[in-house]
């Protein structure tokens, strides 16, 4: 999955030690783009928390490509958007509703389901060279 925004915050890189070793991590705030803007607070794991300083500045559009990750604990049930790839919007480019910003929600009456198929995505592309990755896809 993936979407385009623009890049409003970065927040201070947390580091730990846990059973596997050190770890690192980076979240990133970014808004949509569209009739009603949403932020999306997005993390980064492992050496791909050091993203391109090029690219990653303040008010930049940037397409990031992500993965949703929930798991539980305590009874309580937590969700991060892990981003897997960030980088510079192509000018043309579908926010993240697939749609042209400020286009109306086609109506879901007007086509019947059986004519609706269901969308595919890519899997994922692994860097070159990153055989330490510990990200788990």
């Amino acid at each position: 999955m993936d979407f385009n925004a623009k890049l409003i915050k970065i927040e201070e890189p947390i580091t730990g030690e846990g059973k596997n070793g050190p770890w690192k991590k980076q979240s990133y705030i970014f808004e949509t783009e569209s009739q009603y803007p949403r932020q999306i607070c997005v993390m980064v794991w492992g050496d791909r928390a050091i993203q391109n300083p090029a690219i990653m500045q303040i008010g930049n559009r940037l397409n990031v490509s992500f993965e949703l990750e929930s798991r539980e604990f305590n009874g309580r049930w937590y969700t991060d958007v892990r981003a897997w790839r960030i980088q510079e919007a192509t000018m043309g480019a579908a926010p993240m509703n697939g749609m042209p910003a400020g286009a109306p929600m086609p109506n879901a009456q007007a086509a019947p389901a059986a004519n609706i198929a269901a969308p595919s995505f890519p899997a994922p592309e692994a860097p070159a060279g990153d055989s330490n990755d510990d990200l788990p896809f």
